[in-house]
This record gives structure tokens, C-alpha cells and sequence, in this order.
């Protein structure tokens, strides 16, 4: 009942806001939607708390690590003890999860708009949540890929077989050492398909989504574009919404508008941790 309540308040302190934006999303001829951490937050996938201690109480007890965030930067003795990390993290954060809330009332309110999204969320929930892949722009990568350590080549991997078999058979925070994945070209071990160093690999597929997004934009000009940010935070400043409105302002009549936070500013390439 308390939290009935809070949210009742809420919604009531923003009805015009919503009001607004309501009648945007009904107006525009397109819309861009920016999507960040705080999208998969809100729908209960959070990196802390009880989450948290339900699937790595053994680590913390270990190493002191309080989250999934820090545990991912954590500097891990052996590669079967990184792995054990990895595998158990992209399985409940990717495979192990259900479709979220917001991804599904979101996808009900736009799919009969003209859309595009952009996001820096690596879980794959919008796909799950049956948004359109070709109109998806992963600019930070995505948990479901692993890339050469060392970028020695621009492919990445699908990663869920190999996965589902290091979370079956990991033993004390260690998986078997058979189960190491390495690069098929020079044989450096493997990592995370993330944006988190100058080591980042934007494969063919990541340069098909940019290159959609930018025909997706130039398709778009001297119309009325709605510029949507959800979930928005510092931490991951990536995908550049009022830069590009007011680039886009050259090419677009005076009928765009923006709705949204103003964080994310700086270009996806410029920030290089995920």
C-alpha cells in the first residue's frame, strides 16, 4: 500500500509532463530512443543488494566485492577464477532472465511509430522483449559476445554454449581450465565484448547497426523527430542525443523536440568504459 501510494504521487506531480510527452510520441513522425542502466534497474535487474548476494555471496565472502559492477573490474588470481566470475554474471544479467517490464510497455507504446534505439545496456532485454534487431544500435557491446583480448582481429563470438557449460561445471568459484576460451587467430585469451578499454572491437555487425542509425537519422531530416532518453545516468554518457539534435537542427524544420535528460552528450566513441 506505501508504495501504491508513492507512486501515485509521483505520477500525479508529473501529469503534465506526461501529458506532453504523451501527445509528442502521438505527433512524431519518428522517434529516437536513447536507453541506459536505469531501464533494466527499474525493471528489478539490479547489480547490488539482494541480487547481488543471491548469486555471489562467494566472492564477496572471498574478496570483499559488494556488487557486479565492481566484480567485474576485479583483478582475479587465474582465468578460471575470472571465468567463474563471467559465466555466472552473463548468465543471470543475459540467459537466466526474463523480459523486463519497462522494455515491453515501451515496445507497446512505439511499435507503431517509426523507431529507432540506441542503448548502452549490454543485456539483450530489448530483443527480448521483441524489438525490431535492425532497428537496435548496441554501442557498448553485449554480454553474449566475447572478442580477442589483444583485438588481434574485428569478429566477435556467441558465447551461450560455452557459458551455460561454466556455470554447470564451476567448482569453488573456478571453472575447469579446458573450458578457458582462447582466440582462434593467436591463441590470447578471450574477454567480454565490452566497451571498457582502447581494446573494444566494433565488429561488422556493430558497424551495420551505426551505419543504420545514421541512414535511420538522414531518412529522417526536415521531419518531426522525437528524441526520447530513458534511463538515463552519468556514468555511461554514450549516445549523444542533444549533439545530435542540434546537428540535426540544420536539416530539420522547427518542429522537432527533445524530451529528455542531458546527460549523454559526448559521442559513444569518446567514453570507453561500459
Amino acid at each position: 500500500m506505501f508504495l501504491r501510494n508513492l507512486i501515485t504521487t509521483s505520477t500525479m506531480s508529473c501529469s503534465k509532463q506526461i501529458d506532453k510527452l504523451k501527445k509528442e510520441i502521438e505527433k512524431a513522425d519518428a522517434i529516437i530512443i536513447g536507453a541506459g542502466a536505469g531501464m533494466s534497474a527499474s525493471a528489478g535487474f539490479t547489480y547490488d543488494g539482494e541480487r547481488f548476494e543471491k548469486y555471489f555471496s562467494d566472492f564477496y565472502k572471498k574478496y570483499g566485492i559488494s556488487d557486479m559492477y565492481a566484480g567485474g573490474f576485479y583483478p582475479y588470481e587465474t582465468l578460471e577464477e575470472y571465468w567463474a566470475w563471467w559465466s555466472r554474471h552473463i548468465y543471470v544479467n543475459r540467459y537466466d532472465v526474463s523480459v523486463g517490464e519497462p522494455y515491453s510497455t515501451l515496445l507497446k507504446i512505439v511499435q507503431n511509430k517509426d523507431y529507432f534505439v540506441l542503448t548502452s545496456n549490454v543485456d539483450h532485454q530489448f530483443q527480448l522483449a521483441g524489438f525490431d534487431k535492425k532497428r537496435l544500435f548496441y554501442t557498448q557491446g553485449d554480454y553474449g559476445l566475447w572478442q580477442c583480448s589483444k583485438a588481434c582481429h574485428d569478429k566477435t563470438y556467441d558465447n551461450e554454449k560455452t557459458v551455460r557449460k561454466m556455470v554447470a561445471e564451476q567448482k569453488d568459484m573456478k571453472i575447469p581450465t579446458d573450458l578457458i576460451p582462447k582466440c582462434p587467430v593467436c591463441g590470447a585469451p578471450m574477454t567480454m565484448n565490452l566497451r571498457c578499454d582502447s581494446f573494444f572491437v566494433e565488429d561488422e555487425g556493430w558497424h551495420a547497426a551505426a551505419n543504420r542509425y545514421t541512414d535511420f537519422i538522414s531518412k529522417h531530416k526536415n521531419k518531426h523527430v522525437l528524441f526520447l532518453e530513458l534511463g538515463v545516468g552519468g556514468n555511461t554518457p554514450v549516445l549523444h542525443f542533444w549533439s545530435t539534435a542540434e546537428k540535426s537542427r540544420k536539416h530539420m524544420d522547427k518542429r522537432q523536440t527533445q524530451i529528455g535528460s542531458h546527460n549523454w552528450i559526448k559521442e559513444f566513441k569518446e567514453k570507453r568504459c561500459a
